[in-house]
This record gives C-alpha cells, structure tokens and sequence, in this order.
C-alpha cells in the first residue's frame, strides 16, 4: 500500500466493501438507494455487491430518472474480435448522480479508441482500451434483435483485414 493511501485512504466512500486495486483510483461515487455504493475508478464501474465492471465492458449508461447500466459479456471469439452479447440492464437510484454520470460518461468514451457501424444487419465494431493494460481490444456488439452468427458474419471483412 503506497504512503498516501496509508495516511488518507483510497477515496472509496466509507461502508463499501470492495477490493481496490494497488492502483486503482476512485474518481467518483454516490449512495446507492436501497443499499450499496456506485463508485467509479480508473478500472471500472463498481455496483453493489459490490462488483467491479471494466469500462471495456460497460455497453450502455442511460439516466432515465435512475441509471440504466448494460453490461456485455464476452460471448465468443472471430479471430481477434471479441463478440459481445449485452447483459440485461441493471438499474441504480442514485442519491447524488451528477458527478457519477459525468465521470462514467468519461471513462466510457474514453476506452473507446474507434467505432464503426455496419448498419446492415446493426452491428458495432469498436476498439477499446482495456483498463490496467497495455493495447486494446476489437469488439462486435449486434443491436437488439441481431444473433451472434449475425454479428460473426458482419465482422468477417474485418477479421480478414486484421490477418491480412
């Protein structure tokens, strides 16, 4: 544990239970009602549970009267691009959102490197950062409705691309 956080903490709020990286840096963060904290670090989005989401997998955040949250799993690989498949939307209801949606707008955009969309059949292809690492990574995401095979076969221009 580095000096400072030994004299003055982590900046986590007090009562949240989750394991901070050596260097991980809170940004942000507010009560959770019902319960919990939100609390934005340099890795990622941090949910009661408390549960840590990389800000490369953070897909959607909407505020509508709460915080919508879509997180995506990684469902499966075409060469280097990773497939996505979007989580069902979690939502929080923040006592104090203003700050934690500025700094999670932030670190979303931010871990985006490029985009591109395929509108037919609707997918994304992004590069993103990965939080605490070197590089990036390739994703596909299809809107709601596209399959996986779908979004597989948008990105198959790429894939070649990227090996050739």
């Amino acid at each position: 544990m580095g000096l400072f956080r030994r004299f003055f903490g982590d900046g986590a709020p007090d009562g949240f239970a989750g394991a901070l990286e050596a260097d991980e840096t809170v940004i942000a963060h507010t009560t959770v009602q019902g319960g919990g904290h939100l609390v934005v670090t340099s890795l990622g989005l941090w949910v009661p549970g408390p549960r840590r989401i990389g800000w490369h997998l953070v897909s959607k955040v909407k505020w509508e009267g709460v915080l919508r949250v879509v997180e995506a799993s990684e469902a499966s690989a075409e060469g280097p691009v990773v497939l996505l498949e979007d989580l069902p939307a979690q939502r929080f209801s923040l006592d104090d959102p203003q700050r934690v949606m500025r700094a999670i707008s932030q670190r979303v955009e931010g871990s985006i490197r490029a985009r591109e969309r395929v509108e037919s059949p609707g997918v994304w292809v992004l590069q993103r950062k990965i939080p605490g690492q070197d590089g990036f990574v390739w994703q596909a995401r299809g809107d709601e409705g596209v399959g996986l095979e779908a979004v597989r076969e948008a990105v198959g221009p790429l894939v070649s691309k990227l090996a050739g």
